[in-house]
């Protein structure tokens, strides 16, 4: 369903809107839809946020790390030390 939106923009905006309308061969409005619906691909992720996915994908691929009982940790210790 399509509604009606009034928009109070700076008139040099305006000219290049028609400017680039009439060369692309669509309506503001048209443009106006596709540039939206588009943001979220354009989206930029802060240097953080890149770091932190990065992160979290190398923790999911790696291997968990077996670990021992205190039990069985204390007898390798000492087998060790005594050997």
């Amino acid at each position: 369903m399509k509604t009606k939106l009034t928009l109070t923009v700076n008139s040099d905006i305006i000219k290049k809107a028609r400017k680039h309308s009439e060369a692309t061969g669509k309506s503001i409005s048209q443009l106006f839809e596709e540039f939206f619906e588009n943001a979220a691909d354009r989206h930029q992720k802060s240097e953080s946020q890149v770091a932190a996915e990065r992160l979290l994908k190398k923790i999911s691929a790696s291997i968990p790390v077996k670990t021992l009982d205190d039990k069985s940790s204390l007898k390798k210790h000492i087998a060790r030390k005594y050997a």
